[in-house]
């Protein structure tokens, strides 16, 4: 599996995992939300379980997948600062040409 993360990512995730309450665990992209031909994504802190794979990004830093759902699979997050600070998290590889930000 693949992951992709831009260098904003990369310094507010490394700021996530340095966080006290983050020790052990690494950053897991996991599907919100599916319709039709996309999915919405989304971050949090966790361990790797069963069905997981962890995938070593350019920036150094280790993100949880499952397995299970082909919609991770070439996932790219990049964070933002204008228009307005966020991640987005997209899957250029699974989504129709053009896409929306969350």
């Amino acid at each position: 599996m693949k992951c992709k993360i831009n260098r904003n990512a990369a310094k507010v995730l490394n700021e996530m995992l340095s966080n006290a309450d983050a020790e052990g665990k690494m950053i897991r992209v996991y599907i919100t939300y599916m319709h039709d031909d996309h999915a919405h994504y989304d971050i949090k802190l966790d361990v790797p379980a069963e069905h997981d794979e962890v995938v070593h990004t350019d920036k150094g830093i280790d993100v949880i997948l499952d397995k299970r759902e082909e919609f991770l699979d070439g996932v790219w997050i990049k964070y933002f600062y204008v228009p307005e600070e966020g991640f987005e998290i997209t899957n250029p590889s699974k989504e129709p040409q053009g896409h929306h930000h969350h």
